[in-house]
């Protein structure tokens, strides 16, 4: 609850939940509990608003903001938890209702919560034919802006899919570490554990975890065998395709996914410059890179735009993004975003594209990739780039993947609802030979 109001109130979600949580112990499966009620409820925070509205005697009135999130987190566990009985959620909504607020508010609460156990079939949403963007924005929690945008661009079945899946549970992928394991000893020592788990559609060293948590994390993650990474941000490591030897450079690089991975896949030989602009992140990188036993990055503390060094032999720029591609886990994203935002980044990327372009060598590739779903980021970017540097052309990327997510361009795009992985976009621009 507490990080709730503190989210309300401007913080990060990871803020939030760090002052709520730091000075509390909790066993393991508490801690999935409390994030999964912290998560959840922040989703469906429209979809709550919306239903709450019905019980409420004045429901264009503005609630206080401790006692709206309140009643959001009671309507989240009655409709969206299987574990916790209707009687207990209206018990502990009202006992945190006395805790926070005042009685008048608690009995407020009290009210609401017991109609609407008792009388569901008052909430109506928007007929899906006659307004279909505020029929899916109510009903799957969702700002009008992101659905208007998938509507246009998917039409209304894909688009339910899309939103759908991601309110679903995220789960997490391992990616085995070549230099201390091989995926057939990992995915065998989680058949022992009775852990589910699926090989990944593109790249078989990503094992998509099919329970929730970390499972196996002393004996995985901390030895290095493995690092939690989606399958879709290994598909720019694997379309700029670094060999052993060459020299990397990796413009936004951490915490290190990317980085450890071509690093990674060049066998520990060659070079891979990790460029950052705080050295807390870099740390991280840093030690995430030494977990794995990844030898060959060299990190630098620098602004992208006054790195002095080069040309290399591939250059992998992973900008900032709008990030709709990966909503599903990151809870807060959809109500933090705007239409105004993707423009602007959409003008940070064409600056960024162009700055990374100029470290590349002659015949040498740059790899722009997102993990984003808006074109405007994506595609734009790209193809304004291109018409700007001649000197650049797309290597079409069905030389290295299945055309079931290859665009006739020879972009990579993944979707969330078609292939379990997080939404993304690649793409592999060779600079010319003499260029």
């Amino acid at each position: 609850m507490v990080a709730l109001v503190l989210l309300e109130q401007g913080e990060t979600l990871e803020q939030a939940i760090y002052k709520a949580t730091s000075e509390l112990e909790f066993r393991a499966i508490d801690r999935r509990f409390f994030l999964q009620l912290v998560n959840g409820t922040i989703k469906m925070r429209r979809r709550l608003d919306h239903e709450i509205k019905f019980y409420l005697a004045k429901p264009s009135a503005e609630l206080p903001v401790k006692l709206k999130n309140i009643l959001r987190l009671g309507f989240y566990q009655l409709h969206f938890t299987d574990r916790i009985p209707d009687a207990a959620a209206v018990s502990e909504s009202v006992n945190l209702a006395h805790f926070m607020t005042d009685r008048g508010k608690a009995n407020l609460v009290n009210a609401v919560m017991r109609s609407a156990i008792r009388e569901p079939e008052k909430v109506i949403f928007a007929k899906k034919e006659k307004d279909p963007v505020k029929y899916l924005g109510d009903f799957y929690s969702y700002p009008d802006h992101f659905v208007e945008y998938c509507m246009n661009e998917f039409g209304f079945l894909a688009t339910k899919n899309l939103l759908v899946y991601y309110n679903e549970a995220p789960r997490v992928t391992y990616r085995v570490n070549f230099l201390k394991a091989k995926p057939d000893e990992v995915a065998h020592q989680l058949t022992e554990a009775n852990v589910d788990f699926t090989y990944g559609k593109y790249l078989p060293e990503f094992l998509r975890i099919e329970s929730g948590g970390l499972p196996l994390e002393s004996e995985l993650i901390s030895t290095g065998k493995v690092y939690v990474q989606d399958e879709s941000s290994g598909l720019p490591v694997r379309l700029m395709n670094p060999r052993p030897g060459n020299s990397v450079l990796d413009m936004t690089a951490a915490p290190g996914g990317k980085t450890t991975y071509a690093a990674i896949r060049m066998r520990n030989k060659g070079r891979v410059t990790a460029i950052d602009k705080t050295q807390e992140r870099l740390e991280i990188l840093v030690g995430n890179a030494e977990r794995l036993g990844v030898k060959i990055v060299s990190p630098v503390i620098s602004d992208m735009y006054d790195f002095k060094g080069g040309p290399f032999d591939r250059v992998l720029l992973d900008p900032p993004c709008s990030g709709w591609g990966a909503a599903g886990k990151h809870s807060d994203l959809r109500w933090a975003k705007t239409s105004e935002d993707t423009t602007k980044l959409a003008k940070i990327q064409q600056s960024m594209i162009g700055r990374a372009s100029k470290l590349v060598k002659p015949g040498g590739i740059l790899l722009y990739s997102t993990c984003t779903i808006i074109k405007e980021e994506n595609d734009n970017v790209v193809e304004q780039f291109l018409a700007k540097h001649k000197e650049f052309e797309v290597e079409h990327a069905k030389e290295f993947f299945s055309e079931e997510i290859v665009t006739d361009k020879g972009y990579v795009k993944t979707y969330p609802a078609a292939g379990k992985l997080d939404g993304s976009f690649c793409v592999r621009l060779k600079r010319k030979e003499g260029a």
